[in-house]
């Protein structure tokens, strides 16, 4: 699942780089990105992403799962690295240890055990959830800059954990009837697309890090907490310290990689303009041939780009 997302989130940025600059929002940059290959073929690894996190669910805690959907990135970054050619400074280096640490200590105290039923109360709290979200993004939406895009990006991720937390008693739905008849089914559905929309909301604010790590806090923390209380989530016994330390450093380490993500797109347009001032240009800005995509934690000047890294994250967080 983590390799799948990482391999994603790669893809679908190369695709957003290569694609035509919008200066709206505009709907046709969907059709644009569809248009490439190495977008679908991300498309494809997100889904797979998303079938894989929903299986894993069935026997491990949200705490786990969570985690490890956010840490995605981590992969994304280092398939740049190796494919891309982008250079990551020390910090980057230390956040990608540490996401390594937090996801291994978190795997040794996760204890595999099925999901206990949610029951009519917990879905009416979801329902219930789903509503308060939509109207707090009603109002959030007024908001503009880095405070719009915390509060939607914030919104989103407790969409997706909503989700999660239905995602986890259904999947161990024993026939594919109870499956399509179960409620969770439907809530699981709906806070992905009201979480999926307020994230493109979020990004729409210009601060992507801002969006993205508000998003995976918020993503995280609720799920881990209701699996832990409600949902049968087990830590082997005399290792809850390590779950906690493995989840915090996670989280950490996320967060930092996309508050702190090295700009590469930014740099190479950066270099560009230099080389063209010092040779003599009258003010211009030429268009840069950029070789590599920008890491998805850096911060989009146009809105295509951050339209694109909103699209990094459809229903997969679910």
């Amino acid at each position: 699942m983590i390799v799948a997302y990482g391999i994603a989130n790669l893809l679908q940025s190369v695709a957003a780089a290569r694609t035509t600059v919008h200066h709206t929002f505009d709907p046709g940059l969907l059709l644009r990105l569809a248009g490439h290959r190495t977008y679908l073929v991300g498309l494809a690894c997100q889904v797979a992403g998303f079938v894989l996190a929903f299986l894993a669910r069935r026997d491990l805690p949200l705490f786990l799962v969570q985690a490890s959907v956010a840490a995605g990135l981590g992969v994304t970054a280092l398939l740049g690295v190796i494919v891309l050619k982008w250079r990551l400074p020390m910090s980057e280096v230390v956040l990608l240890l540490l996401l390594f640490a937090g996801i291994t200590a978190l795997v040794l105290s996760a204890r595999p055990a099925p999901s206990k039923p949610l029951g009519t109360a917990g879905m009416v709290a979801l329902l219930v959830t789903l509503g308060v979200i939509a109207v707090l993004g009603f109002f959030a939406v007024r908001l503009h800059g880095a405070p719009g895009s915390v509060a939607l990006g914030s919104l989103a991720g407790l969409g997706f954990s909503a989700a999660a937390v239905a995602a986890r008693p259904l999947a161990s739905a024993p026939t594919w009837d109870a499956f399509l008849t179960d409620p969770l089914l439907y809530l699981l559905i709906g806070h992905s697309i009201v979480g999926q929309l307020l994230l493109g909301l979020a990004m729409q604010r210009g601060s992507t890090t801002a969006a993205v790590a508000a998003m995976d806090a918020a993503g995280a923390v609720p799920a881990a907490i209701i699996g832990l209380l409600l949902l049968n989530d087990k830590i082997w016994p005399g290792r809850e310290w390590l779950a906690g330390i493995g989840f915090l450093v996670t989280l950490a380490a996320v967060i930092g990689l996309t508050r702190y993500a090295e700009p590469q797109h930014h740099h190479a347009v950066a270099r560009e303009t230099t080389r063209a001032v010092l040779d003599g240009g009258k003010g211009t800005r030429p268009t840069p041939r950029v070789a590599s995509a920008p890491l998805l934690g850096t911060e989009p000047t146009e809105p295509a780009q951050a339209a694109s890294t909103g699209l990094r994250r459809p229903i997969t967080r679910s």
